[in-house]
């Protein structure tokens, strides 16, 4: 194992860039790095000159970088299925044995599950907490161990501003994101002895591959009690995603987060707007708020 975070890493790392650092760079591990917010945080931690591992299921491990030039974006795909806990562990074992640490770990991995409760079977609700859910429960659990021997680590989870509203039409990807709320906030409390920091952030709509990888339920759009409704609500969806910022936005904020020294529990990320209808819910009477959002999704 290489020496601890020594004065000189510490330096550099209040600088966000190891570029130029003679010490080893601190390990990042980013799980769903194929595309979206995932590539776009390797990317962008790389060029930092982060030592950056991003996951796939469908990657094949090569020890040589995905890309060759140290400083501008470098990282390496390794295969991890965040729903099977063996895969997970043996992801872990792949960047330990090859790097000797993990000083950040992003849980990034995730899709979405369209369709009104009344068109969801619990099947299709499960496979969206599997990966949403408890596929961050599996990271987190085969990093602790690992986070807790070296301290001074950090522990981002990507949830979502429909973890604190829910979305119509997006029940199970908005309780999946609601449950990683309340693990968030007790995992941090658990784990503040060790020193590792426990953030949460709450994108709004960024423009990535969320949009095209979305998966309709199987009923969804069929009934008509729901068609109509369904599909206005998914065209404003689909909208706001497509218009939305660039996922190189979201990088930043966590290279931002993953140098201060104590960083919150709760960052929220994407347009204005939305970052400020998370803080209506708080202020507005509740039958106000519901009705702001049931018009954003044309459904008064």
């Amino acid at each position: 194992m290489p020496t601890p975070v020594g004065k000189k890493r510490n330096s550099a790392h209040a600088a966000g860039d190891f570029s130029s650092d003679d010490a080893p760079p601190p390990v990042v591990l980013i799980t769903g790095a194929s595309s979206g917010f995932g590539e776009a945080c390797a990317h962008h931690l790389g060029t930092k000159g982060y030592r950056v591992y991003g996951t796939s299921r469908r990657a094949i491990w090569n020890p040589a970088p995905k890309r060759d030039s140290p400083g501008n974006g470098t990282f390496q795909l390794i295969p991890m299925d965040v729903c099977d806990t063996a895969s997970v562990d043996a992801g872990v074992d792949t960047i330990l044995k090859t790097s000797g640490r993990i000083d950040v770990v992003v849980c990034n991995a995730g899709f979405g599950v369209a369709g009104s409760v009344e068109d969801s079977t619990v099947e299709e609700a499960k496979r969206q907490f599997e990966t949403n859910f408890f596929g961050t429960w599996r990271v987190c659990r085969a990093v602790l161990p690992h986070l807790r021997r070296q301290k001074a680590s950090y522990l981002v989870i990507v949830g979502s501003l429909a973890g604190v509203m829910g979305i119509p039409f997006q029940a199970a990807y908005s309780a999946s994101k609601f449950a990683l709320e309340g693990m968030a906030e007790a995992l941090r409390m658990e784990v503040k002895p060790w020193s590792i920091h426990v953030v949460l952030i709450q994108p709004g709509d960024f423009r990535t591959e969320f949009t095209r990888n979305r998966i309709k339920t199987t009923a969804s759009g069929q009934n008509p009690a729901y068609a109509a409704s369904f599909t206005r609500a998914l065209a404003v969806m689909e909208k706001d995603e497509r218009q939305g910022p660039s996922p190189e936005k979201l990088a930043r904020l966590v290279a931002r987060i993953i140098t201060h020294p104590a960083p919150r529990l709760r960052y929220t990320a994407g347009t204005m707007s939305q970052r400020l209808g998370a803080l209506l819910k708080r202020v507005l009477p509740g039958r106000l708020f519901e009705w702001l959002m049931m018009a954003t999704y044309k459904l008064n």
